[in-house]
């Protein structure tokens, strides 16, 4: 088995290596037609990451969003075994893109790449030994092997700051931000929203419904790493490399400000 901080950094240098390729793909085609950069951006990334991901850790399973059936379950009784990655020891969780919309749109920084690595023998509930998220139009990579300071405080008797989706926040978040005087932070894809609490942008990142374990896998590694408060909605662990990849709700925040954020989440949302 790989050391942790040998697997941290081969996490950090592969999603600069793909965010390096998109900047690429980027700058070549322009913005003319979304669409077909959205498609080259994905397969390209998607391409590259599971051409290294093959040469330098061919005994490590994969998943990622890309992957044919990515999204379906699986339940007993769909064949005679479970899809490799199920009974593997180390998995590999990649987003080859996070953000494709934002990352069509000229000038967007907000849009990210995902690499976490998943293993069975790794210490805590999440069991995620490694994770790096790059922000290639923002030059910057965030990743387990050097994760950053944990983010300074909010200026006291200042609103906290949630990160919110800028096309579809959740209905409820709007009440959950009024009750803890909170404002909210319009910003583009999952990793860029997760990015922001880790370096102290924002204090928080709360999001229900429409997410995968890709989504949230890599961004998870480095905020727990970093110390900051990771889990679902309701307060239970997030879980990863679970037969049904759907992880359709996330915290990640303070660990000052989880309390009461989780408090207002069950209020609002009747959470058991």
């Amino acid at each position: 088995m790989a050391p942790p901080v040998v697997d941290g950094a081969f996490a950090r240098w592969l999603a600069a290596r793909a965010g390096e390729l998109l900047l690429e793909v980027r700058a070549e085609r322009g913005h003319q037609d979304s669409a077909a950069l959205k498609a080259a951006g994905d397969k390209l990334s998607h391409d590259l990451i599971r051409t290294e991901l093959a040469r330098w850790r061919p005994a490590d399973a994969v998943l990622s969003e890309e992957d044919d059936h990515a999204r379906k379950a699986w339940v007993e009784g769909d064949g005679p075994r479970p899809p490799a990655r199920l009974e593997a020891d180390r998995v590999w969780i990649i987003d080859p893109l996070d953000g494709t919309r934002e990352f069509a749109e000229e000038g967007r920084a907000d849009w990210a790449v995902h690499v976490a690595l998943w293993s069975r023998h790794a210490t805590g509930q999440l069991r995620l030994a490694a994770g790096a998220v790059a922000l290639p139009a923002q030059h910057r990579v965030l990743a387990t092997d050097y994760p950053p300071a944990y983010p300074p405080m909010t200026a006291s008797g200042g609103p906290a700051r949630l990160a919110a989706s800028r096309s579809r926040p959740p209905a409820f978040l709007t009440a959950v931000a009024e009750e803890v005087r909170a404002e909210l932070v319009p910003m583009g894809s999952a990793g860029a929203k997760i990015a922001a609490v880790i370096s102290g942008e924002v204090d928080g990142y709360v999001h229900a419904g429409g997410q995968y374990e890709w989504d949230s896998a890599a961004p998870v590694a480095v905020a727990a790493a970093t110390g900051l408060h990771a889990s679902r909605i309701d307060g239970s662990a997030l879980k990863y490399n679970q037969a049904d990849p759907r992880l359709p709700d996330l915290l990640v925040c303070r660990k000052d400000l989880a309390p009461k954020l989780l408090a207002a989440l069950r209020r609002q949302l009747k959470v058991e």
